[in-house]
């Protein structure tokens, strides 16, 4: 540092002292020097603050919200129209709304970057999709905004191609993709496969691990609540189920109509079943990947999956060769992967052995494993995010 009147030019120094003024010129250009040091530390620090708005228009935002992010939402009541919370995470200021009053044009938008999150699973949904992907690209060509990501619920059978003309690849706007199931364009530059996770339009809760949940044992060795589809691989399960009396030991409750609603009664029966069975059997529906899987690991139950490939168009990408569910084994997913519901009988088996202290450290585990899973995918959208958006520093 230096005094006062130095920086100030004072005529209290000595003009004729030459070691005095070369120190005066010396304290000028460290002065100097400083502030553009601190001008230079301010624009960068500007330039990484990203602000990033989140638009929830599927239920899957709340997952990335609430499950991924940690984040909350004011007000709590899952039904009200209007709902929103803000995180500062990484070198990003997060803000997210959703509720059936946001709607395009009629709320303001705070950011220069805005990731849409949208539903592709069926016609009715991508029409509505595409009127909010419009009221993006219109904003980008007004310059209200800059870039734009989609995070995107994509159809079971990975018929997504409606969405690809939108993709700055392909001449549009979006810089980005994450998109649900084994989607064959994956590649980790501009398209990243995103985790199904739970169902949130039913409310599934983010649940906290507990003392109890970890130690207790569990009443049932499995559990399947959930509809068997006529001709499908759930019912060669039921049968094996039935066979050896194997249904006895399990929580099982079959339906023939897929029912979109829960009654109370009915959710609460499915948490209870999670919570109380050491394995959760996850057949195939449309799709390999199911809520299931991510509502059995949040309460340390162990899923079973049917690692076999559904039919349509998902199916091993550029980067990964390992489909189904590619996504969960590259993260190192701790479950139980079986071919065909025969090789039930002899994992019921090898479970009715396991000592309760065996089934402790197997849930650690599984919850330990869930929990940095979240983390990552966190941290892998932030980044990808900022790598995105921000300027880069090679200039």
């Amino acid at each position: 540092g230096f005094t006062d009147h130095v920086a100030l030019g004072s005529e209290e120094w000595n003009p004729w002292d030459a070691d005095e003024k070369n120190e005066l010129v010396a304290s000028q250009q460290r002065y100097e020097a400083n502030l553009k040091m601190i001008k230079y530390a301010r624009s960068h620090l500007e330039q990484t603050s990203l602000r990033v708005q989140i638009w929830g228009k599927a239920a899957i935002g709340l997952y990335l919200w609430q499950h991924i992010f940690g984040g909350h939402l004011e007000p709590a009541d899952v039904t009200a129209q209007w709902r929103e919370g803000s995180q500062k995470a990484g070198k990003t200021y997060f803000s997210f709304l959703t509720g059936p009053s946001v709607v395009p044009g009629y709320f303001s938008v705070e950011a220069e970057h805005v990731v849409l999150v949208l539903n592709g699973r069926e016609p009715a949904k991508v029409a509505y999709a595409t009127q909010w992907l419009h009221y993006a690209q219109t904003l980008m060509e007004t310059r209200k905004i800059q870039h734009v990501a989609v995070v995107l619920l994509g159809n079971e059978q990975c018929n997504n191609a409606w969405v690809q003309p939108y993709l700055k690849r392909n001449g549009g706007f979006v810089n980005l993709l994450f998109v649900t199931y084994d989607y064959a364009f994956v590649n980790e530059e501009d398209i990243f496969q995103w985790p199904l996770g739970v169902a949130t339009y039913r409310s599934f809760p983010v649940v906290e691990p507990s003392w109890s949940m970890l130690h207790d044992p569990r009443s049932y060795l499995c559990n399947f609540l959930g509809t068997v589809y006529k001709n499908s691989s759930r019912e060669t399960l039921m049968e094996i189920l039935k066979q050896d009396g194997l249904d006895k030991l399990c929580w099982i409750a079959a339906r023939e109509q897929w029912q979109p609603q829960e009654t109370n009664e009915s959710f609460k029966n499915y948490q209870d079943a999670l919570l109380q069975s050491d394995l959760t059997l996850c057949p195939v529906g449309i799709n390999t990947e199911c809520y299931r899987i991510y509502e059995a690991c949040s309460y340390g139950s162990l899923p079973v999956i049917e690692d076999v490939m559904t039919p349509g168009d998902c199916g091993n990408s550029s980067m990964y060769h390992s489909a189904p569910l590619q996504l969960l084994k590259t993260m190192g997913a701790p479950f139980i992967f079986i071919k065909n519901w025969k090789e039930l009988p002899a994992i019921l088996e090898k479970e009715k052995k396991l000592s309760l202290q065996e089934k402790i450290e197997r849930r650690k585990k599984l919850l330990e494993w869930y929990q940095n899973f979240k983390a990552w995918m966190r941290q892998k959208f932030i980044n990808t995010l900022e790598n995105s958006f921000m300027p880069s520093d090679k200039g």
